[in-house]
């Protein structure tokens, strides 16, 4: 996998559906993306090669809050 580590702090995932879609979202964005997500911290790290702003704003999008941790 080649891309840069990310590690980004999203708030308002409540459940595993949640950290589901925001999984899918990064995905979206990088399929080859290698993605681990804590939903109790709300932390997610993804190796990828998408910058990290293009991942904050396609999960804002859909109605988080995220930022680069």
């Amino acid at each position: 996998m080649t891309g840069k580590n990310i590690a980004l702090q999203v708030d308002g995932m409540t459940c595993q559906g949640c950290v589901n879609s925001v999984e899918r979202i990064v995905k979206k964005a990088d399929p080859q993306a290698h993605v681990s997500i804590d939903l109790k911290s709300g932390r997610v790290e993804a190796i990828t090669s998408v910058a990290a702003d293009t991942l904050t704003k396609a999960i804002s999008a859909a109605g988080y809050e995220a930022r680069v941790a």
